[in-house]
């Protein structure tokens, strides 16, 4: 295999994910003031194309890493499923044995972690998970970089999770021995992290303190985190509203974590649903400057994979 993949947040040692950060600060800074469009200097990764498949809608992890390779002086090609043989029963290993003769690299944005994990045994190029059922790296390490920036000092700190322990949850799960946070997860039982999350937390020496109310988890929290109360896929819509009502985090939740704790939140946000307006749109909120970084910490997994 040539390069890298970057599938799950836990395969990589700390050392390699506190590179990553850095080169992702870095870029970042070295841009200050310039046109969106213009090419980083070197242009690091020209003469690379990066294949995106797309099996969910996308907004941000679409246009991310399509401008992710324009400023890293590269390219790439974008399809969905549908517009692929692999929407017609061509088999995952086949598409990445031949993807891999085309590419340098391929981003899939999946319904089942399983196909990633395949895809990835199967091919030659790196492949990097742009969200599956199972996990969502790119947006924790895009999160973890806009806490850095705001003087948040990762290792120590209490990050809160609030809702259903759902795939970026995991992803947390992952990062927290890596970075040396404690995470705190305020979730109902039926919506509680999966087992085998947990597990991987308790194998890496990771603090991860599961709470049923959200209260409890927001307690003294420098960090206050939150998701979509119903995702892409699930059919259970009005259970679920009902069920997590009660973790929506409201202006008065928030006055339980420290004074100066940030909200965040990955996007897309229903406002009146899992956060209130008065919150996501407050001061406390960096929502926003998260979504900017998964360009950035994008732009430095894609040349962490091809090793530029």
């Amino acid at each position: 295999m040539a390069g890298r993949h970057f599938i799950d947040i836990w395969h990589l040692d700390a050392v390699e994910l506190r590179e990553i950060l850095d080169m992702a600060h870095a870029m970042k800074k070295a841009r200050a003031g310039w046109p969106k469009g213009r090419v980083d200097v070197g242009a690091p990764l020209e003469g690379h194309t990066l294949g995106m498949i797309f099996e969910k809608s996308s907004t941000r992890t679409r246009f991310s890493f399509d401008m992710a390779m324009r400023q890293l002086g590269g390219s790439s090609i974008t399809a969905t499923s549908s517009d692929m043989q692999l929407g017609r029963g061509e088999t995952v290993e086949d598409t990445a044995r031949v993807l891999s003769r085309y590419l340098d690299a391929v981003m899939i944005r999946a319904n089942d972690h399983s196909d990633v994990e395949a895809f990835a045994e199967f091919a030659t190029v790196p492949v990097i998970n742009g969200l599956t059922d199972r996990s969502h790296p790119c947006q924790i390490m895009a999160d973890l970089q806009t806490l850095e920036e705001k003087g948040v000092t990762l290792r120590g700190a209490r990050l809160a999770w609030v809702g259903d322990g759902n795939n970026v949850c995991a992803s947390f799960i992952h990062a927290a021995a890596k970075f040396g946070f404690s995470l705190a997860v305020g979730t109902p039982a039926r919506f509680a992290p999966d087992d085998e999350d947990l597990d991987i937390a308790r194998e890496l020496q990771g603090r991860v303190d599961l709470y049923e109310t959200a209260e409890e988890a927001v307690a003294g929290a420098d960090v206050v985190i939150a998701d979509t109360f119903v995702s892409m896929g699930d059919k259970d819509a009005e259970r679920r509203l009902e069920a997590l009502e009660p973790y929506a985090v409201t202006e008065d939740l928030m006055e339980l974590a420290d004074k100066s704790a940030y909200f965040l939140h990955c996007l897309p946000a229903h406002r009146g649903e899992e956060v209130d307006s008065e919150v996501i749109d407050g001061p406390q909120s960096l929502v926003f400057d998260e979504a900017e970084n998964r360009l950035h910490a994008q732009k430095a997994i894609l040349r962490w994979c091809l090793e530029k």
